[in-house]
Order: structure tokens, then C-alpha cells, then sequence
């Protein structure tokens, strides 16, 4: 899922989107809480209507984004205090806010409130956090299902008037394996129709994310959705979807466009050297997006070079139809049953 933060995929207007084939976007009900605000959006229809997106979208419930304030939030039972990155306001969220929120946003698919482990956390606080996020867990639902109705879908945007949102819960437990597994069974018995793998990419090194990963799917139905928060390269994901995760976001590609190191079959590309500023062949051969057929690396050097907004447009859309393609592989490779042969994906430094 391409990151959209503030309904907007960063650079990147919403049928190009399309046109590179993303089927659902990400939004950040934190940072659209604080603009242009929920209210604000539920007037004019919703995230679908607002944004002019016809296909789905899903927001987070804003706890990564507390979590990531740190000195500006204080944490109780009740919920999050927390200061606005824009104007330094002072905000309340908790588990009832947060789902008003996102049943006001319109998203298909919306997540309980959680706490967000930091790393490194020795276990008792580990688990003071992971049953924080149980009790969370528990009044996130009850609101949702009180709520759910509330949607402010227009008829053009679902051919199912009387669909509602889809709940998702989170599971945490630090890097613990025990509290993971205890975490995930004791979600599911609160019961929602998909889980996510929250608290991973917080720092803690990426051999000791694929160990919490493959041990917490263990525990997760085989047959519902399994999200993996904030994750990650292309190896990476092809990885996790081997390992049976179904669902990924990550600020990665595009990101990382935006500072010029793009993704190609051949290795990482740091566009901003020089060496690429008489090089007249396509940024990967291999690609069919729609800057590869067009543009030579000399080109988008020189535009990167030049400070051009173009250079992130372009960027980002390579990037993005990169991890839409080999995503399109896994899905192909499952499909013909091999998904022991996932694609293959070049993961070096960039080119000297």
C-alpha cells in the first residue's frame, strides 16, 4: 500500500495512481485529524470524495504517529495527550477518539488504537504496553460496532450501500516472542475480521524484525488478512509475503525518491551522482513504467541536480510502479502455485 499521509501520495496525482495499478492507498488519521480535520472531511464526503479516490483506503489509527512525538505526548489509561507537531496545541486521543475519527474519514479499512512499544523496552514495560493495547483493543471495538454505521460514504464511491468499514486489530509485544503470541491469541479473541503486526521498524535491527514476524504468524488466522505495519525494501516484503503476511505499507519508495536512490533489477541507484550525468540508457531497462520508456538517467540526474519538483515526480512513480510490479510477481507466483520460487529481487548499495 502506497503511503498517502495527508491524502495525497507525495508528488503523485490520484490517476497516475490508478494508472500504475495500486488498489488500495494509506491514509494517517493523525495527521488529518489535525488538517484539515475530520469534520471537515466527513462535510465533503469522506476520504473517497475529498481526495477523488474511487478505489480503497486505509488509515492508521494515529498511535505510531503519538508514539513518534515522544517528548509531546503523555500516556495514561484513558488515552494519549499529545501536542500538535504544527502548532504545538495540545490534543486528547483514545480508543473511542480514534475510532469517531476514522468512521468519520471513510476509510474501507481502520485500526484499533494501540500503544506503540519503543525499542530497546525491558519486558515488564513491554507488557504493561501490550495489555494497554488489549484494553484499547476491547473499547475499539465496542465504539466501532456502535458507530460503524456512520459512514460518510457517497452511493459512487461503494455498489454495496449497506457495506461498513472492517475493523483491524494490532498486535504488539516488542521483540518478546511469548508476549507476541499472547498478544495475538488474546486479539483474536476479541475477534476482528483481519490483524495487523504493529511495533516492528522502531529501530530494532532487521534480522530481529523477521524473527518477530515469522514467530507471530504463527499465531495469526491463516485465513483472514495479516497486515505488516511499516514495512519495507523490496527483498524485504517479497520475503514477509513468503512467510504468508498479505498485506505491507511503507514510506520507503517513496521516500526515498524524493532523496534520489531509486530501486531498479538491477540494484539501488543513487541518481544524484555524477557519473549518471552523461548516461543516455533508460533507469532500468527492464521496467515498462512510464519513466523508464521515456527518460534517460542523464535526464533525471540532471533534474534531481537542478532541485526540479520534477525529478520527485518522477522518482516516486519508478519507485512505486517498481514495488507495484514485484508485488504483481508474488501474487503471480501464488497463483501458479510456486510460491516456494518467489521472484527473485536484486537488494545491493548503490552503485559507486
Amino acid at each position: 500500500m502506497p503511503v498517502g499521509t495527508l491524502a495525497s501520495v507525495k508528488g503523485v496525482p490520484q490517476d497516475i495512481l490508478e494508472e500504475l495499478g495500486v488498489q488500495i492507498l494509506l491514509g494517517n488519521t493523525y495527521h488529518l485529524y489535525l488538517r484539515p480535520g475530520v469534520e471537515q472531511v466527513r462535510k465533503l464526503g469522506g476520504l473517497h470524495r475529498f481526495m477523488a479516490w474511487p478505489r480503497a483506503i486505509l488509515t492508521d489509527s494515529g498511535g505510531f504517529q503519538v508514539f513518534s512525538l515522544n517528548e509531546l505526548r503523555k500516556v495514561t489509561e484513558e488515552g494519549v495527550t499529545f501536542r500538535s507537531h504544527l502548532d504545538g496545541s495540545s490534543h486528547f486521543f483514545r480508543s473511542e477518539s480514534a475510532m469517531e475519527a476514522q468512521i468519520g474519514l471513510g476509510a474501507d479499512i481502520i485500526m484499533a488504537f494501540d500503544e506503540c512499544t519503543e525499542y530497546p523496552a525491558d519486558r515488564a514495560r513491554i507488557q504493561s504496553s501490550m495489555e494497554l493495547t488489549l484494553r484499547w483493543a476491547e473499547r475499539s471495538k465496542k465504539h466501532f460496532e456502535e458507530h460503524k454505521h456512520e459512514v460518510p460514504w457517497a452511493t459512487e464511491v461503494t455498489t454495496q450501500p449497506d457495506a461498513t468499514q472492517a475493523l483491524f486489530g494490532i498486535v504488539q509485544g516488542g521483540m518478546d516472542h511469548t508476549l507476541r503470541k499472547e498478544s495475538a491469541e488474546r486479539t483474536i479473541k476479541i475477534g476482528f475480521p483481519g490483524y495487523a503486526i504493529g511495533g516492528l521498524s522502531v529501530g530494532e535491527p532487521r534480522a530481529l524484525t523477521r524473527e518477530v514476524v515469522e514467530s507471530t504468524l504463527e499465531h495469526l488466522p491463516a485465513d483472514q488478512p495479516r497486515y505488516l505495519m511499516g514495512v519495507g525494501t523490496p527483498e524485504e516484503i517479497v520475503e514477509y509475503a513468503g512467510l504468508g503476511v498479505d498485506m505491507m505499507d511503507c514510506v520507503l519508495p517513496t521516500r526515498a525518491a524524493r532523496h534520489g536512490l531509486l530501486f531498479t533489477s538491477e540494484g539501488k541507484i543513487s541518481i544524484k551522482q555524477a557519473r549518471y550525468a552523461g548516461d543516455s540508457g533508460p533507469l532500468d531497462p527492464n521496467c515498462g513504467c512510464r519513466v523508464c520508456q521515456r527518460y534517460s538517467r542523464a535526464y533525471l540526474r540532471h533534474l534531481y541536480a537542478s532541485n526540479e519538483v520534477l525529478a520527485q515526480i518522477l522518482n516516486t512513480v519508478h519507485n512505486l510502479s517498481f514495488y507495484l510490479d514485484t508485488m504483481r510477481a508474488v501474487r503471480h507466483s501464488i497463483k501458479l502455485g510456486e510460491a516456494a520460487r518467489f521472484p527473485s529481487v536484486v537488494w545491493s548499495q548503490p552503485k559507486p
